[in-house]
């Protein structure tokens, strides 16, 4: 998934994530990064692999 930089706005970044069940929700999938779950939106991209994110990334940012 792409993540922007919360202390420099124009930095944006590829982080791998898991797609689980939520512990507290478990009839939902969520996202789970830097330990924590997040709930998935319909805001959220969602890549199958590393290689599918940077080929994004450098569609939209280069």
């Amino acid at each position: 998934m792409f993540y922007r930089n919360p202390h420099i706005q124009d930095v944006t970044n590829i982080q791998e994530a898991a797609v689980v069940y939520h512990p507290e929700k478990p009839e939902e999938l969520a996202l789970f990064l830097f330990e924590t779950y997040y709930p998935i939106t319909n805001d959220m991209v969602i890549f199958a692999s590393e290689m599918a994110a940077e080929q994004a990334y450098h569609q939209y940012f280069h």
